[in-house]
């Protein structure tokens, strides 16, 4: 039987990199296949050639078979090929429905066939068991199902190939179950999936084969009888990783970081951002933040190192209240923060790399000469020293904040926000979009910074990297939380229920 896709030879080039060369890949049909490696390996590009979006230097793609020659997006749906991105392609004020047909529209006479529509789309909902109305708005249907709809325009396609890129990036542990379970029944039908993923767990879990990409090269194929996390692991990064690190028990001190009643309305909703949350953080232990992303982490993290001021609550930093200060108060006294978006808020990009080790002290000494000048000598100094101890790449430290990779920014983030000599540190998201090498590396240091005594405040979007780190975890829905947790407590399962809605003692019921 022939492959549902062949590549042979892809290559190509941009400007400054080579992001794929000479990679071949095969996809047989009933088969779902893993994708994986760091970030910048080539994995997405690779992706986007097959389905149209990039054009390859060199290299041939064959479908079943028959060589063809994919120049646009419709040629790839025309040929059976369905993309699901990670970041959700959906007209919002639509209806599920509206947002199938988008661009296909079934016609009768001069108008859209509204009635086939949705016939056709309840017909599919009921063949491939989805939970949705055919009827509901996207704005109002969770992420989950949001994600469902995504799967449902590629299949109103008739796609028989589909491409997954980070699809649970934003689900629960419930969600990726029932994906898991389409993407299996889809696969059995005859069909045949690509799954792109840095989680390696999910890989084993759902997987039969895995292909390896590393500096824009395929490294190899495994089937998953033969290999195992580790080993995906050190295929991805060229070196044995650390998948866990190991850290020994919290001494706790005393309150560092206190949140009371903290409350946030939607400026232009009838909704609450945060809805009277309250916890607190001490010295010497990890705090994590879960839940999905929009229920109202950004807002916490934001009112907690002010950028933000809530609408009522009161935050203090060692027993101070501080509800009415700026960042840059807050900051002088003794609060570091990694945001989550670390090209908007954690550097500023077109500035060098050693000017970015600064910010936010660049005003005082020894940076900050006479009359407020910089002292480019210290500065360089200082720059130096953290891109060593902290192992960002490459070493010199007049490169652009822009021309770092996504995992060497965020190293570059952490290492000026620990040096800072804090006493609480707040991290937003800390490896999103980080590749696994990179991922050890700030794990190490979110570890070794409440070993040294600070009061760490993780928000995350990845239950492992929460439930690994965290000393206790409290969970956020629409706002509210739900429940807290020691890390002896929490499971995948606990959470992902806390994070759907329900409260503890329901859980526990």
């Amino acid at each position: 039987m022939p492959s549902a896709v062949s590549m042979q030879g892809i290559t190509k080039r941009f400007p400054l990199v080579v992001a794929n060369e000479d990679v071949d890949f095969d996809l047989r049909w009933g088969e779902i296949h893993a994708l994986i490696g760091e970030n910048g390996a080539g994995k997405s590009t690779l992706m986007k050639v097959l389905y149209g979006l990039q054009s390859a230097d060199a290299g041939t793609v064959a479908v079943d078979g028959r060589p063809v020659h994919i120049r646009s997006a419709r040629d790839a749906i025309a040929l059976g090929i369905g993309m699901v991105h990670q970041h959700f392609m959906l007209v919002e004020p639509l209806t599920v429905t509206e947002n199938l047909v988008l661009g296909s529209e079934p016609r009768m006479g001069p108008g859209i066939d509204y009635g086939s529509a949705r016939r056709r789309t309840r017909d599919l909902i009921a063949r491939f068991g989805f939970d949705l109305d055919a009827d509901a708005r996207i704005e109002e249907l969770p992420v989950g199902l949001q994600q469902q709809v995504e799967i449902l325009k590629a299949l109103y396609r008739e796609a028989r190939i589909l491409v997954m890129d980070e699809p649970t990036a934003v689900l629960t542990p419930q969600e990726t179950h029932g994906l898991f379970d389409f993407l299996r029944e889809f696969a059995r039908q005859g069909n045949a999936v690509v799954f792109i993923s840095h989680k390696l767990d999910e890989v084993m879990a759902l997987c039969d084969r895995m292909s390896v990409m590393r500096d824009g090269r395929m490294i190899g194929t495994v089937d998953r009888a033969e290999t195992d996390v580790r080993r995906l692991a050190t295929m991805m990064v060229g070196r044995e990783v650390l998948l866990r690190v190991e850290k020994g028990a919290s001494e706790v001190g005393e309150v560092r970081l206190e949140a009371a009643d903290l409350r946030l309305r939607h400026p232009t909703k009838h909704q609450a951002l945060l809805d009277a949350v309250t916890f607190e953080v001490r010295a010497g232990e990890v705090l994590g933040v879960a839940g999905i992303e929009g229920n109202g982490q950004t807002e916490l993290v934001e009112c907690l190192t002010g950028l933000r001021v809530a609408d009522s609550g009161t935050v203090r930093l060692d027993g101070e209240d501080v509800t009415a200060l700026g960042a840059r108060a807050r900051r002088e006294r003794g609060l570091s923060h990694v945001p989550e978006d670390r090209n908007e808020r954690g550097l500023c990009r077109p500035f060098s790399a050693a000017l970015n080790t600064i910010l936010g002290d660049h005003h005082r000494p020894p940076f900050s000469g006479r009359f407020g000048l910089l002292d480019r000598e210290a500065i360089d100094a200082h720059a130096r020293r953290l891109t060593e101890a902290y192992d960002v790449r490459p070493r010199a430290t007049h490169v652009l904040a822009a021309s770092y990779s996504g995992g060497n920014a965020q190293k570059l983030i952490v290492a000026r926000e620990l040096e800072r000599d804090p006493r609480v540190l707040v991290l937003a998201q800390p490896t999103r979009g980080v590749d696994i090498g990179a991922i050890e590396f700030i794990h190490r240091q979110i570890v070794r910074a409440r070993d040294l005594g600070l009061a760490v405040l993780l928000v995350s979007a990845d239950l492992n990297e929460v439930m690994s780190l965290s000393d206790r975890i409290i969970v956020l829905f629409e706002g509210r939380v739900m429940g807290e947790l020691t890390q002896a407590e929490a499971t995948a399962e606990t959470l992902g229920l806390l994070m759907a809605g329900s409260t503890l003692g329901e859980v526990a019921a």
